[in-house]
């Protein structure tokens, strides 16, 4: 077992508090590593190196910035296949899907580096008499992400590298569950040229989050996780005059027209379903047939395809998925699996007795499939975040989109028809954040923005895209004027242009 460490100031320190979690191998469940807790003290030393070191790299041109994030995409193909070997192993998920993780983060450093461009400000000539009026961005100075375990290199890129590309210094809070691939991304950051200091990593619990909210010197920050966490984040960092971008939880539903293509809806379904053990924030968790006759035959084509779902260790390249992160995590969906036996949906498939020959003690559970949920049960109603779907049969149109508009996560959704009316209507009217036609995860490309509604977030931007630029940056206008344009005489009007 080895003992991880912290990233400040562009090395490794150990921990200091004598406090520490246990990280799991998921695949076999067996200890692989301890993680270091930090306290407030450690929390405060690593922003005082990066406040430090901060205004030296704001002062670095943009286009130097940018070739920083070039350096480290090269680096990134480099280590790709290592990276993805060291996430899987720590996460769970397979290899394969691992490299997704690592690629939709590598888009948003590829944005990133588009940072000349990006922060270009404003400009006005002759304004007023002799006026000029312009705008610029300017970095915020040191902030911080706390990230999750469900996407341990995405997320992390999808903060840092804007927020670095502007010029700012990141204090980086991973999930302690699975740090390696943070620590790992750091360290290639410092190869690729970015000065010691900008990028920090902090590994924590509580103790280390709450010094984050609460430090004076940290002037925004961000959160992906569940909603309950996220509320109270950004209230606490509000509070505290902190800029603040957290994004919650997600109950995302994906409904079945009558013209659907039942093929493509079924396949879509798995994927987004039972990927990543369902262990995703887009992840589809409901399905909303639209009328009997649909209904019926969805279930036609999911039961077998649940069945037939295929379960492997992370570097089983022909799983479709690997195991849970935790223990405590596969009880808890566990639970929700019997929570919906007692409410009385129709239990489908059951895969909580699955076991993996070879890896008894790793943190499998099988697919299971649910019919017949009703929108008052907790199934339905709380985020499972496990390879747990639910059917619920809507009798029209208008009663699936209300059950979409109704539920109090609007991060994802999606509809599955040939018919451009419905689909044209279904996007104006639903009420959440990301839409999906025909497509099941409609997470956008990076130089979109990523984020939900209702209580999916907290918060008025979204992450990457031209958001993520105003988040990590604030807006200085200066108006000025020349002796030519001056008249004598003091003023004592209201100033104005004409």
């Amino acid at each position: 077992m080895r003992e991880l460490h912290h990233f400040i100031g562009g090395k490794k320190v150990m921990g200091t508090s004598g406090r520490f979690a246990d990280a799991y191998q998921p695949m076999t469940g067996e200890i692989i590593s301890q993680v270091p807790l930090a306290n407030s003290a450690e929390v405060r030393a690593a922003v005082l190196n990066a406040k430090a070191a901060q205004p030296a790299w704001a002062a670095v041109n943009p286009q130097r910035r940018a070739r920083v994030m070039m350096k480290f995409l090269e680096l990134m193909t480099r280590e790709n296949e290592a990276l993805a070997e060291l996430l899987a192993r720590e996460h769970g998920k397979t290899i394969a899907d691992a490299k997704g993780d690592i690629q939709r983060g590598v888009e948003v450093v590829e944005f990133a580096a588009g940072i000349p461009h990006l922060m270009k400000g404003e400009f006005t000539d002759g304004a007023g008499p002799g006026i000029d009026i312009y705008s610029m961005r300017q970095a915020l100075g040191v902030v911080a992400g706390i990230t999750p375990f469900n996407f341990p290199a995405m997320i992390p890129m999808w903060k840092f590298a804007p927020a670095i590309a502007c010029g700012n210094a990141f204090i980086l809070k991973p999930s302690e569950r699975d740090p390696g691939v943070p620590l790992r991304l750091a360290e290639l950051m410092i190869e690729a040229g970015l000065p010691a200091g900008i990028l920090n990593v902090v590994n924590g619990d509580k103790e280390s989050v709450d010094a984050l909210l609460d430090d004076p010197d940290i002037a925004a920050i961000g959160f992906v996780g569940s909603t309950p966490i996220a509320q109270y984040i950004y209230g606490r960092a509000a509070a505290t005059g902190k800029r603040v971008q957290c994004f919650g939880g997600a109950k995302n539903h994906m409904v079945i027209m009558p013209d659907a293509d039942m093929k493509q809806a079924v396949d879509g379904l798995m994927g987004a379903g039972y990927g990543s053990a369902g262990e995703r924030c887009m992840a589809i968790s409901v399905a909303v047939p639209v009328g009997e006759g649909t209904a019926e035959e969805l279930m036609r084509h999911l039961i077998p395809r649940v069945e037939s779902l295929k379960i492997g260790p992370s570097t089983d390249s022909s799983a479709d998925f690997g195991p849970l992160v935790t223990g405590a995590h596969l009880q808890k969906v566990r639970d929700y699996v019997d929570i919906g036996v007692t409410e009385g949906a129709k239990l489908c498939v059951d895969g909580r007795g699955f076991k993996m020959q070879g890896y008894e003690n790793g943190f499998y559970l099988g697919g299971c499939l649910f019919d017949h949920v009703t929108k008052d049960m907790r199934i339905y109603k709380e985020e499972i975040f496990g390879p747990v779907l639910s059917v619920v049969r809507a009798q029209n149109y208008e009663e699936a989109l209300a059950l979409c508009n109704d539920h109090e996560y609007g991060n994802g959704v999606a509809i599955y028809t040939r018919d451009g009316d419905a689909a044209r209507d279904f996007t104006s009217r639903v009420q959440v954040g990301m839409v999906g036609v025909n497509v099941p995860i409609p997470v956008p490309l990076a130089y979109h923005g990523f984020g939900g509604w209702k209580k999916s977030i907290f918060g008025d931007l979204n992450q990457h895209g031209p958001d993520s630029i105003r988040f990590y940056t604030k807006t200085k206008t200066v108006t000025s004027r020349w002796s030519s344009g001056i008249k004598d005489g003091a003023s004592f009007i209201m100033p104005t242009m004409g």
